[in-house]
C-alpha cells in the first residue's frame, strides 16, 4: 500500500452515509477519526469551526471535501478518515459544490502528512481514481484505489507543457525567473521574487495540496529550481505576501486575504495542473 492508504484504517471507512447537512457530513468523518483512536471529538469541533470561520476552502476539487484543523493535544497520531455521502451535500462552495466523498485528515505535525497528500492529489487527478472512490463496494475496495496514488497520475498534466517546448513552436515565451536576471524589457514588468505561497486557513492541509499540485507544474515546465513554493495560513501569509510573486488560494480563502500588496489568484480544482499552469503563465508573463 502506498503512504496515503496507510493512513486511513479500515474501520475508518463509511460507505453511501445519510447526511443533512455539511456539518454532519464533517462530523460523520471526524467520528471516524475518534473511533479509529486517532483523534479526541475536540478535534472534530475544529474541523467544523475552521470551515465556519474561513467558509468551504475544503471542497478543493467538485465534489470532494477534506477537512482538516490544526494540529494539538487533540491529534493522537496522524490518521485520515474517508466517508462517501448517500446523497450530495452542499457546502457552499460555487465551483465544486454539491460534495458526495470527505476525507478528514489528523496531522500530528507539519510534515508527517505531505507524501499522503501528494498520493491523493493523485488519485483524485486521475479519472479512474476518482471512479474506483465513487464506486467502492467495501473498505477494501477504497484502500486499493488509494493505493494507486502511490503512481503519479498524469490527468490532465499534458495540458501544462513546458514554456520551452511553447517556445520551440512559436509562442513568445519569458525566461524562468532568476534573482539574477536582468532588468526585463517590459517597463511594468517586476523582478521575480523567487517565492509563491499557497495558503488555507491551516497550512497544513489545503494549501499543502495545492502546492504539490503547483509544484508539478513548475517541473514540467523546468522551472523548480528557480520558484520555491510554499505553503501556509492566512496570517503568516498576510506578513509574507511582500516576499511572494503571486499567493495562490481558494475563494473563501482570498476573501479572508483581502488586498496584500500581491496578486492573489483564485484556484478552484486544486488537482487541475491545467488550471494552475494557465495562472502561473499569466502571472509570468509566458
Amino acid at each position: 500500500m502506498s503512504q496515503l492508504s496507510d493512513l486511513v484504517d479500515p474501520t475508518a471507512i463509511l460507505l453511501d452515509a445519510p447526511a443533512t447537512d455539511w456539518r454532519e457530513a464533517i462530523r460523520l468523518s471526524g467520528d471516524l477519526l475518534v473511533s479509529a483512536s486517532a483523534t479526541t471529538p475536540a478535534y472534530t469541533d475544529a474541523m467544523i469551526r475552521t470551515v465556519e470561520e474561513h467558509g468551504p476552502y475544503i471542497v478543493i476539487t467538485p465534489g470532494f471535501a477534506l477537512a482538516h484543523s490544526r494540529p494539538d493535544e487533540s491529534v493522537h497520531r496522524t490518521a485520515m478518515s474517508f466517508v462517501r455521502l448517500a446523497e450530495p451535500i452542499p457546502f457552499g462552495h460555487e465551483a465544486n459544490d454539491p460534495v458526495t466523498l470527505v476525507m478528514a485528515l489528523a496531522a500530528a505535525d507539519a510534515s508527517a502528512h505531505q507524501a499522503a497528500l501528494a498520493a491523493l492529489a493523485g488519485v483524485l487527478a486521475d479519472p479512474e481514481g476518482r471512479r474506483a472512490l465513487d464506486e467502492a463496494a467495501t473498505p477494501d475496495e477504497v484502500l486499493a484505489a488509494l493505493g494507486a496514488g502511490s503512481s503519479a497520475a498524469v490527468g490532465d498534466a499534458a495540458a501544462a507543457t513546458s514554456p520551452t517546448a511553447s517556445a520551440s513552436a512559436g509562442s513568445p515565451v519569458a525566461a524562468a525567473p532568476s534573482a539574477a536576471a536582468a532588468t526585463p524589457s517590459d517597463p511594468d514588468a517586476v523582478p521575480s521574487k523567487n517565492l509563491i505561497l499557497t495558503v488555507c486557513g491551516n497550512g497544513l492541509g489545503t494549501s499543502l495540496f495545492l502546492k504539490n499540485t503547483a509544484e508539478q507544474v513548475l517541473d514540467r515546465w523546468g522551472w523548480s529550481p528557480y520558484l520555491d513554493i510554499q505553503a501556509t495560513d492566512t496570517i503568516s501569509a498576510k506578513g509574507r505576501a511582500k516576499d511572494a510573486d503571486v499567493i495562490l488560494t481558494s475563494g473563501a480563502i482570498a476573501d479572508t486575504l483581502g488586498d496584500v500588496g500581491v496578486p492573489v489568484e483564485v484556484i478552484e480544482n486544486f488537482t487541475s495542473q491545467a488550471e494552475i499552469d494557465a495562472v502561473l503563465r499569466r502571472v509570468y508573463a509566458v
